[in-house]
């Protein structure tokens, strides 16, 4: 694929061109505050592609226009940049938000004003909007998989499962839990613990966590901290000497871009789930890596799964925009079903009715240079919008293509709702 893959190949549009001037693209992420840690790269990956695109002609014989704007971490922010973006800046179409509580603070204005938004980042599943693309994990493809790795492959026994106070962590450890009870582990054998977002002092809950295995019982984090936290909780975990061989950690959250501002000597074997890493052997994922190095003018800095979650989606939306002819939502949205488009690391990638996409799953083990080595890489798993491990979501179904509802019953065979306000 080369270099050439940020540029989607041209296919023959079904509409004339009825617009003029450029195409507005709506770029959502915080650039301060808790999350900028996370979220600044994924706002420059953003402007690397549309420059790309623009290279290669634009879409549509138009030219992108890249609208940012800084959220700054704080959630009721992020549905009035949205609001702006739509009705002020009105563009075409919005990458942005990371935690699950920014992406529900827009959800309202997305469906009121039919906007249409790329969401990059792994999450808790139990949603499917008509106006998003989660192009992201959902449970089945990171939770799920990483818990039966730690079960199947390391014996744990007992399990701690830390995460941010927010609806990201408590829902995914809702499913954790209900999975892990199914699985044989005791309800007394999984520690829940929820800190706030920027959390610095985790002594005592890490001294929690080895006190956990006094019996001799196997213990393994499952972690969904998120933003500049993980840096005192690591920190924490090299002090009180809690090595990979004694308590192995698993996180959602924490990849390249994270490890970059740590040492990470003392994290080796730690471990991490994800759809991508840096590290994949792949020519697609070498073009990658050295456009972004070239784009960013720092051989340092690291690529990471949401990059690929956004590469993939902006890709995808312009394949649909050039097929629809035009850059209106809801055939965009008609011609972003089926889509396909290869995967950094290998395989394929598909949208799914349900706007989730088919992903491999990947364990990497942390290096000492801030890298993974992966250790276990899937086929491409289709995204399961709503989980099989709690009673009321396993008879849900999401299909936007036939059903045309996000939320289908599939013992009334009703449409619950077409809203996300669950």
């Amino acid at each position: 694929m080369g270099a050439a893959a940020f540029a989607a190949p041209m296919i023959t549009p079904r509409l004339a061109f009825s617009q003029e001037g450029p195409i507005k693209v709506g770029i959502l992420h915080s650039l301060s505050g808790t999350m900028a840690i996370s979220e600044t790269t994924l706002k420059d990956t953003m402007l690397m592609l549309i420059e790309a695109q623009n290279a290669k002609g634009g879409v549509l014989g138009r030219q992108l226009e890249a609208v940012v704007v800084d959220p700054a971490s704080d959630w009721p922010l992020f549905a009035e940049k949205a609001r702006e973006l739509l009705t002020v800046s009105k563009v075409d179409v919005m990458f942005g938000c990371w935690t699950s509580s920014s992406r529900k603070a827009i959800l309202p204005v997305l469906e009121e004003l039919n906007g249409l938004l790329f969401y990059p980042v792994q999450y808790e599943g139990e949603e499917s909007s008509k106006n998003v693309i989660y192009t992201g994990a959902a449970p089945n493809q990171q939770a799920i998989p990483a818990t039966d790795y730690f079960l199947e492959e390391l014996g744990v026994e007992k399990f701690a499962l830390l995460g941010t106070d927010y609806v990201y962590p408590r829902t995914t450890n809702n499913i954790l839990e209900s999975y892990l009870v199914s699985k044989g582990i005791a309800k007394e054998d999984i520690f829940v613990n929820y800190t706030p977002f920027g959390q610095s002092d985790w002594s005592k809950i890490v001294a929690d966590v080895v006190a956990l295995g006094a019996d001799g019982k196997k213990v393994g984090v499952i972690s969904t901290i998120n933003g500049d936290a993980n840096i005192g909780f690591y920190k924490e975990l090299a002090a009180a000497g809690v090595t990979a061989d004694k308590i192995p950690v698993v996180a959602f959250s924490v990849g390249e871009e994270e490890l970059s501002g740590l040492d990470t000597t003392n994290l080796v074997g730690h471990l991490a789930a994800w759809n991508y890493f840096e590290s994949a052997d792949t020519p697609e994922n070498a073009a990658f890596i050295a456009e972004w190095k070239k784009f960013i003018g720092d051989d340092k800095r690291v690529t990471n799964d949401p990059m690929e979650a956004h590469y993939i989606g902006f890709n995808m939306w312009v394949n649909a925009v050039t097929a629809a002819g035009t850059t209106a939502v809801d055939p965009v949205l008609e011609a972003l079903v089926g889509q396909k488009f290869p995967n950094l690391t290998g395989g394929t990638a598909e949208l799914l009715p349900n706007h989730h996409l088919t992903k491999p799953v990947l364990i990497g083990e942390i290096r000492a240079d801030g890298q993974f080595d992966i250790i276990s890489q899937t086929e491409p798993v289709p995204g399961d919008a709503w989980t099989d491990f709690l009673p009321e979501s396993a008879v849900l179904e999401a299909d936007w293509k036939d059903l045309k509802c996000g939320m289908y019953n599939t013992e009334t065979k009703t449409c619950v709702q077409l809203t996300s306000n669950y």
